[in-house]
């Protein structure tokens, strides 16, 4: 007899066998590390891609079948890290499969995603020539509808940036533990004066495209996609977002805020990434999935 799993309650020399039959159809996701050249760049870079990927009998797995081809989140990595960071950090894999997305992460350096001002055109790459690559080399949708942005500390501030810049190109931001107000001087107070003057040159942030606070207080709310605002209160980053989250609710800006005991660290950043899945718009959210609550 084949070997197989015992059911509950079954008869002693009963087994349970497992069988397509008996398996349900999820969606599991395939992984690929992309080495591509940039012509924004002017250099050879990478970026992690998941897609989902129907599938009868993977075991563990749960999601959703889907023929359509699927939305997109792009998922912008910290300072001190690369396009393969959240994949090893958390299970964005196994939680992006339960909704049948696309999740697609660039490395960016320490570009604090900027042209910089000593550097290299990173703004140009991730607003401009990573999406339409995305679109020529994978089957995923076009719509804007169907696209999303978020990241986390330096990322948070590009996922945002995208969102306040390029607002028709995505459904919705999110920035997790955000570094949303680099105008504000203390931020580079302990940071190499080298590092701020590569990215950003020598000149004051205020008032410019790289002053978030600023450009949430004078743009036209109802021309933004919904912004998803979350940060650890023990964050030494969380005044930033308090001065960020007061300036868009006074200006009548789609947020949601969650402030919540936590750090800067992984563990925060993988409980709040399910929390913005779950908030996440989408158009076809598979049934059995949570929706994150308005206005929480």
């Amino acid at each position: 007899m084949p070997r197989g799993i015992r059911s509950a309650g079954a008869a002693p020399n009963a087994r349970a066998v497992f069988t397509p039959t008996n398996l349900a159809t999820v969606s599991s996701m395939i992984h690929a590390r992309c080495d591509f050249f940039a012509e924004s760049l002017s250099l050879s870079t990478s970026m992690t891609v998941l897609l989902p990927q129907p599938a009868e009998g993977q075991i563990g797995m749960v999601g959703t079948r889907q023929e359509a081809p699927p939305p997109v989140l792009y998922l912008l990595h910290g300072m001190s890290d690369d396009d393969t960071i959240w994949l090893r950090r958390t299970s964005i894999e196994r939680y992006a499969a339960e909704l049948g997305i696309a999740v697609v992460m660039p490395a960016v350096q320490r570009s604090f995603y900027n042209d910089e001002a000593f550097g290299r055109a990173y703004w140009t790459f991730v607003a401009d020539e990573l999406p339409a690559l995305v679109g020529r080399a994978f089957r995923v949708s076009h719509e804007p509808a169907d696209m999303y942005v978020a990241g986390l500390s330096m990322g948070g501030f590009g996922a945002v940036k995208l969102a306040l810049l390029r607002p028709h190109q995505f459904a919705a931001a999110a920035s997790l533990s955000g570094a949303l107000d680099v105008a504000e001087q203390r931020f580079w107070a302990d940071r190499e004066v080298t590092e701020r003057t590569r990215i950003w040159g020598q000149g004051p942030l205020d008032g410019t495209d790289n002053d978030l606070v600023h450009l949430v207080s004078h743009a036209d709310p109802t021309t933004l996609p919904p912004l998803y605002l979350t940060c650890g209160t023990e964050d030494p980053l969380v005044e930033q977002n308090r001065t960020f989250a007061a300036a868009a609710q006074g200006n009548q800006v789609n947020l949601t805020v969650d402030l919540r005991p936590g750090s800067h660290d992984w563990a925060y950043w993988d409980a709040t990434i399910q929390d913005v899945l779950a908030w996440l718009p989408l158009r076809n959210r598979p049934s059995g999935t949570a929706e994150y609550p308005e206005n929480c």
